[in-house]
């Protein structure tokens, strides 16, 4: 197995990109230290890192750096082929029906949700920017509700969200939802295949680390890290 103790990756709090990154390093069982970046200071030492002054950020034990998570995860499976499991599937097929779930996640749910929610909620808060824009946490908590009901179709049909291996779709769902369920804004009993779903992720070790993030201030609901809700 591929692991070293040098291996970095700079995240935020409740930032699905980086969730989604740390659980595919556990999948890959690759050996990692998290190092939070505060992202709006825009170091200098970390500009030098990414320019673009985005995180994730993987600096790897020889110094190589990859930067964006979607490079992140391409990466980590054509540099550890053989380290645990594949993220993106077996097979042609269910590589490309992957991928287009972890683009409806990272784009559309990302866009309908998460911004809405998450920035509105968290980061107005620790960027001073202001109140909460009501409007916007009200369309994200109406939006997510189509999504509920898309993950519960795929998973009537699939054993997973692309098919019959876990994959780096169900990561990237499952990381844009875990930030929605720090919030408590996710109707999970409203929608009993999609609070399945989550159960059998939620348990998984990958995920461990994300059920004991707790951000200084806002701490997450009671059932958060409960694997039985």
């Amino acid at each position: 197995m591929n692991q070293s103790q040098g291996r970095v990756l700079y995240h935020v709090w409740l930032s699905p990109p980086c969730r989604k990154v740390r659980v595919a390093l556990a999948e890959k069982g690759l050996e990692f230290t998290l190092r939070m970046e505060k992202v709006w200071e825009a170091r200098a030492e970390f500009l030098a890192l990414n320019p673009a002054g985005e995180v994730p950020v993987l600096v790897e034990p020889d110094g190589s750096v990859v930067a964006d998570s979607a490079a992140i995860c391409e990466y980590l499976d054509d540099a550890y082929p053989d380290a645990q499991r594949p993220l993106f599937g077996s097979t042609p097929a269910l590589r490309a029906e992957a991928r287009r779930l972890i683009a409806w996640f990272d784009r559309k749910f990302d866009r309908e949700v998460t911004q809405h929610l998450v920035e509105q909620k968290i980061m107005k808060r620790f960027l001073g920017m202001g109140e909460p824009d009501s409007g916007a946490i009200r369309a994200g908590k109406a939006n997510i509700k189509t999504h509920l009901d898309y993950l519960g179709y795929l998973t009537d049909r699939r054993k997973w969200l692309a098919g019959d291996e876990l994959t780096l779709a169900d990561i990237a769902a499952a990381a844009h939802l875990s930030t929605i369920d720090y919030l408590g804004d996710v109707p999970w009993e409203d929608y009993p295949a999609a609070k399945d779903w989550y159960a059998r992720i939620k348990s998984r070790p990958s995920f461990r680390a994300i059920l004991t993030d707790s951000i200084p201030g806002a701490p997450p609901p009671k059932h958060y890290a409960d694997l039985d809700f």
